[in-house]
């Protein structure tokens, strides 16, 4: 990424909503997440048959893995290949992961990023919420993505606590007919929380996705160190 994805928010379509979200096809989308509109960004992509081919095999392999921790910018690549198991095509996605963390440390000019790669086999965040720090990078590279939910269709007052012990959808978060939207395997997803600058209460509203008995996902988040 260089300094010209910095300018190109500035060509999006982007209307003067309250709260809105930006999708493309193209990383030159992600710096739509500094429009004080938009609290969630999705670059849509596909997966190198090789990056997936890798993901399946650690899935098998280490089917609980876990990996947690700060990785500094300088020497990314190497600090993700000794961390990640030698398995084949194991360059494939610690070029791939390389990418994202250098595009999230440009965005938001940061010298390391906080890094989770883990395996799983049930929803992490199973009720709609919102996170409580600055902007989270999540990207699932095997299985079903992120459920994220319009603000022109949720109640606010019913998250949390609001829900009065109700699931989801009984409490009147959501209305009645609307859509869950899920992003793809592959899509790189920028949620803006609550922490961000004047953004309290207008938080990216979404939810891990349920896990089939059996199955399991593989997913990607990159925090502010």
């Amino acid at each position: 990424m260089n300094a010209s994805l910095q300018t190109s928010s500035t060509q999006a379509n982007i209307p003067a909503n309250p709260i809105h979200v930006a999708r493309g096809s193209t990383a030159e989308t992600l710096p739509a997440i500094f429009q004080a509109s938009v609290n969630l960004v999705i670059f849509e992509r596909n997966l190198a048959h090789s990056v997936t081919r890798y993901c399946e095999s650690l899935m098998a392999e280490r089917p609980s893995f876990n990996l947690r921790r700060a990785i500094p910018l300088a020497g990314v690549a190497k600090t993700l290949a000794t961390a990640l198991p030698d398995l084949p095509h194991r360059d494939a996605f610690v070029e791939d992961l390389t990418l994202l963390l250098e595009m999230y440390a440009c965005l938001f000019d940061l010298e390391e990023v906080g890094t989770r790669v883990q395996v799983l086999d049930r929803a992490m965040c199973p009720r709609f919420h919102t996170d409580k720090l600055g902007c989270r990078l999540v990207s699932t590279y095997v299985g079903a993505g992120t459920e994220w939910l319009s603000d022109s269709v949720i109640d606010r007052s019913k998250l949390g606590k609001g829900n009065a012990g109700l699931s989801d959808t009984e409490s009147g978060l959501i209305q009645r007919g609307a859509t869950v939207e899920q992003v793809n395997a592959g899509d790189v997803v920028l949620l803006k929380g609550d922490g961000w600058f004047d953004n309290d209460g207008r938080g990216a509203v979404h939810r891990s996705p349920a896990v089939g008995v059996g199955e399991s996902r593989m997913v990607v988040t990159l925090d502010f160190a």
